[in-house]
This record gives structure tokens, sequence and C-alpha cells, in this order.
């Protein structure tokens, strides 16, 4: 019998705080957790795992890394106690043909990862493997990395990259929700438009995303932005591209979400 295939999700996870509070994202998470297939396994690309070259978490039992600081004890509190799944891992490295994959036992769920997982699947019980972003790598060959792995959805891997589309949190205005940058609406909007081009094997608008107006302030750095590209990778020319949610966290941080299925 062949397997149901899988979607592939793009959240912007925000804020930290959203882990241990409710709001209109932290809801969209909760029900497209309990609305999309259970997957068997989850393959997470993080923003907050950046390395040099390219590893995946191998460990059966990762660890929760609370990567932040100055925040309130009930977020370092949080626990995500999800197994690993060390045959995911060495799948994961045979899929990326021709890349040197590090089988790591160090690592984790950061909270790019957690983060949103404890509100899709709180109980869990579904095992967790994390894939670094390889900070050498161009957004085409991260786009192409996504290509590779597309064919693990077929086998029940829910392929979760977690980042923000528009990140630069320099200019993040805490406290003061509603008091959006301009220039932070306008690139999101741009890459929301962008979404309908078509996906599959074609050279996606996306991946040149640097030369969207706005860009630079939008993105001061990749790692938020680069972890879409695995999914707009993965998706297939039958499939659509629909965005679950979106809005603008402290004026400057995106939480578009974007579903492939």
């Amino acid at each position: 019998m062949m397997m149901q295939r899988m979607p592939a999700l793009f959240l912007g996870h925000g804020n930290p705080m959203h882990a241990i509070q409710e709001n209109r994202y932290t809801e969209v998470w909760r029900q497209l957790g309990e609305q999309l297939p259970r997957p068997k396994a989850i393959l997470v690309i993080s923003a907050h795992w950046m390395t040099r070259g390219t590893a995946v978490t191998a460990m059966s039992h990762p660890r929760t890394i609370h990567d932040f600081g100055q925040f309130p004890q009930a977020l370092f509190d949080v626990q995500y106690p999800a197994a690993g799944d060390p045959q995911l891992a060495e799948k994961v490295k045979q899929q990326l043909a021709g890349v040197n994959v590090k089988l790591d036992h160090q690592w984790g769920l950061d909270h790019g990862t957690w983060g949103v997982l404890v509100k899709m699947y709180p109980d869990a019980d579904i095992p967790v493997v994390q894939l670094s972003l390889d900070a050498a790598l161009t957004p085409d060959q991260h786009y192409q990395l996504g290509q590779q792995l597309s064919s693990l959805r077929d086998e029940g891997v829910l392929l979760l990259a977690s980042g923000n589309t528009v990140h630069n949190l320099a200019m993040a205005r805490w406290g003061k929700e509603g008091n959006i940058y301009p220039w932070a609406e306008n690139f999101d909007q741009r890459v929301q438009e962008a979404l309908s081009s078509q996906t599959g094997d074609t050279h996606h608008p996306l991946i040149d995303y640097m030369q969207l107006p706005d860009a630079l302030l939008a993105n001061p750095t990749p790692e938020h932005f680069l972890p879409l590209l695995y999914i707009l990778g993965a998706a297939r020319a039958d499939e659509r591209i629909t965005v679950p949610v979106s809005g603008m966290d402290m004026g400057s941080i995106s939480m578009t979400s974007i579903l492939v299925q």
C-alpha cells in the first residue's frame, strides 16, 4: 500500500515566548498538528542551527536546547522530550548525495524546533531530527537540498522548516504590537506574491530573494529566510502553496507560515 505523501511546512516562529503563550499564531500551529496527516517522523530545518558543513542530529534522545537569554524562567523550564530517529538521520545522509553530511550527537532540538512543535504536537510523541544550515552554501544550493529531501515525504516524514521571511531583530519594537515597519510589510507581501510561482524543478524566484526591494532591511542575515527555500525546493509540480497565517511580530519579524500539499 502506498503511503500518503506528507505535506511540507514553513512556520514563522517569531519570539520564543510564543512557546508558552496562546495567540492566533499558536492556534494555527495547533490546528495544523490536528488537521495534517500524522507523520511517522519530523525532519526540521531550523534557523537556529547554522554550521560549517551540513549536520543532522543522530541521537536517540535529543536534548531540549534553550538557546536564548533574558526571558522568564517558565520558558527555560520547557522541555520537549521527543525521541530522535537515528535511522532517519542515516536516510537523510543518503538522500543528500554529494554532500558530506555529519551525523551529530551533540546538538539536540533548539527553540526554532521545539518552540513550534510544543504547540503542534504537545505530547512530543513523534520522533524529531534536525538538519543544520551550512553557512557556506548559496540560496540555490539550499533549495537543491530541499529537492533532494522531497522524496522523504512519500515515506511518512513531515518536512518542517522554522524561520521568518522577515527577521530584523535589531529594529524590533518590543512591546509595541501593531506598529509595523512599511519595509517589513512590503517585503513579506512580495514573498507571498511570489509563492504562486510554479513549484517543482524550476528555479523558484525566491531563491533570489535578496534582489527584492527592502531585502537587506528585511533580512540583514540569511539564516531565518533560508529554511523556506528547503520547503519550496521540496514542493512538487502538482501541489498548491498556501499561507495558513501571516502577520508581523514586534514590527520587524514576519510570522508568515507556508504550507505545501
